[in-house]
């Protein structure tokens, strides 16, 4: 399996490691101020914000292939890191936000995470789900009979072959025309 790191990939890494000590830098200033110790839990969010971001750019530099999603999320945070001063932050969760939209970045992704891409199948192993072969369904009398409860013998389950479900076709859509007026 090809999972060369590409450069985006290495981008939003370095980036996000810059941003988490950055965020970790502005939490200690932010409690080593008089407010911002009376105000130690909001001081605290952009430290542990940037733990977050450490962990996440180390796993994105990990040479092994682990599987790992794109995180939006830190993304969106770093963004709203503005509402403590820290502009840098936000610029990287913007960039980072147009990387993740990376169709490379997204198939980089897809093949580390083995979900298909197109027409090509990344996983080697497809599991089809199972259905039990001895499903036995009762048969329901029309709403205007009424059944006879004494002349119904209990007949044993029959193992009936499970029927293929064939998955509906798209149907296909037609332009429409609009009427200019």
């Amino acid at each position: 399996m090809n999972t060369q790191k590409p450069t985006l990939i290495n981008v939003i890494a370095w980036t996000t490691l810059a941003s988490g000590v950055v965020n970790i830098f502005m939490g200690i200033a932010a409690l080593s101020t008089f407010f911002g110790f009376i105000c130690a839990p909001f001081s605290v969010l952009p430290i542990i914000f940037g733990v977050f971001e450490i962990v996440y750019a180390a796993k994105l530099f990990s040479h092994q292939s682990q599987a790992l999603q794109p995180s939006t999320n830190i993304a969106i945070l770093e963004i709203a890191c503005v509402l403590f001063g820290n502009v840098f932050s936000m610029v990287v969760g913007i960039l980072s936000l147009i990387f993740y939209n990376d169709t490379i970045v997204k198939d980089y992704f897809a093949r580390l995470n083995g979900i298909l891409s197109g027409t090509e199948v990344l996983s080697p192993v497809t599991v089809a789900p199972v259905e039990p072969a001895s499903i036995h369904q009762p048969e329901i009398a029309p709403a205007s009979e009424e059944p006879n409860l004494s002349e119904v013998e209990e007949q044993p389950a029959e193992e009936a072959p499970v029927p293929q479900e064939e998955t509906p076709a798209k149907p296909k859509r037609t332009p429409r025309k609009i009427a200019k007026g």
